[in-house]
């Protein structure tokens, strides 16, 4: 296990760039670089199509502010890991005071990646 401050800064950063990558509307890219339970969850044409869904509601992310971060061993159906809840305060075009929650987790080789993606 590894230190947990160490944790949540390196899976904010990591969520960071993976955000970076929606944004860019770089959405396959963004599958490949998610962790392997989100691959084995939802195939890339799904993720797609997810992502143009929710942009399609509350439009494109204009500005997101860090608002939290939680490390924990446990979610509810997810098998036990590390995992880091991070909630952003984000303002969409047709959303202004929206969020998201990204959830990176320690993949199997060491790295964190996001396993989980929620927009409200």
């Amino acid at each position: 296990m590894q230190d947990k401050e160490l944790a949540k800064s390196a899976a904010v950063e990591s969520a960071e760039k993976w955000l970076r990558l929606i944004d860019e509307n770089k959405i396959g890219e963004s599958w490949n670089q998610a962790a392997l339970m989100f691959r084995n969850a939802v195939t890339v044409e799904d993720w797609e199509s997810s992502v143009a869904a929710a942009q399609k509601f509350v439009g494109r992310p204009l500005s997101r502010k860090l608002k939290s971060k939680q490390y924990v061993e446990e979610l509810p159906g997810a098998p036990d890991g590390e995992y880091v809840v991070i909630e952003y305060e984000t303002s969409f075009e047709n959303k202004k005071n929206g969020s998201e929650t990204v959830t990176p987790m320690l993949d199997p080789d060491g790295r964190w990646r996001v396993a989980g993606y929620f927009v409200k």
